[in-house]
């Protein structure tokens, strides 16, 4: 087999992985907007998420103690504490909060401007090239994503919650930057899991009114934290941090947008929730500005 070949295969290797990762990720993040949906009529928004990344941390942990990654660096150590601080911590307090006032659909628009500052920043500072071509499928998308905002029934109102998940929005677009150098010297499940187990730490304080909740929280309840700390925490950040590290910032960041077609489609199964005309046609516009990003590369 000639290097041509086994470049190629490689190639297709990595492509195939980062399309498994990137799958797992949209479905795993799609899910979590009925979850919380689900867990907040259990739980306070700050202990629902210490709860939940309580949870996701064992397993986590347990991956490190096994494993035993190369320890940070000094000049590492401030990323990863970023992952912590500001990707799982921030990110989950904020989302939960704003979306005690916020649909879901409303946020899934507004955390979808995630891509948008991933991509600014990655040019400035990462030096990604984003082409015409990109720019355009990422406006279809976005487009896409407000017309699925515009389809419920409040439509978008511009008040705390709002701001609370437009700022979870940037946390992530920020994280994208920040932890991307990492995955040249770290294994991505080894960032996904110190950025859970910080995460957790950071949440704590609220994890003793959560236990107190979890107490005399009915079924669903305690489904929808199990499920969160699962699917859109244990497995939806290994996949991302995979994705990550084989992907361009601004690329992988782009596929972000189907989340909010498929949380359509599980908000459908899960709350019963029947999607609108509107929310028809903006899915299918997301999920087509991310073939027009996608093409031919």
């Amino acid at each position: 087999m000639n290097s041509v070949t086994e470049t190629r295969n490689s190639r297709r290797d990595t492509d195939a992985i980062a399309g498994i990762a990137v799958a797992l990720t949209v479905v795993g993040w799609a899910s979590a907007f009925p979850a919380i949906r689900a867990g907040l009529e259990a739980f306070g928004p700050l202990e629902l998420g210490a709860l939940r990344f309580a949870i996701a941390a064992v397993p986590a942990a347990a991956y490190l103690a096994i494993a035993r990654p190369a320890l940070p660096k000094l000049n590492e150590f401030w990323r990863f504490a970023f992952g912590g601080v500001v990707f799982v911590a921030l990110y989950t307090a904020m989302l939960n909060i704003g979306e005690q006032t916020v649909t879901a659909g409303a946020a899934s628009f507004i955390i979808n401007v995630s891509p948008i500052f991933t991509a600014i920043m990655a040019m400035m500072i990462l030096g990604e090239r984003f082409p015409l071509i990109a720019w355009a499928g990422t406006l279809v998308s976005f487009t896409g994503i407000g017309i699925i905002a515009m389809g419920e029934s409040d439509g978008i109102q511009f008040n705390t919650g709002t701001l609370l998940v437009l700022g979870a929005a940037l946390c992530s677009a920020t994280n994208t930057i920040v932890q991307k150098p990492l995955f040249s010297r770290h294994h991505p499940l080894s960032v996904a899991a110190w950025n859970i187990v910080l995460g957790a730490l950071c949440l704590s304080p609220f994890l003793p009114n959560g236990l107190a909740e979890m107490r005399v929280a009915d079924t669903a309840g305690l489904g929808a934290v199990i499920y969160l700390a699962i699917v859109p925490s244990l497995i939806a950040y290994a996949a991302w941090a995979t994705a990550l590290s084989r992907l361009p910032a601004a690329r992988a960041t782009n596929f972000l947008y189907c989340i909010s077609p498929v949380a359509t489609v599980i908000g459908f199964f899960w709350l019963g929730e029947v999607p609108t005309l509107l929310g028809i046609i903006g899915g299918v516009l997301a999920l087509g500005g991310v073939a027009i990003v996608n093409l031919k590369r």
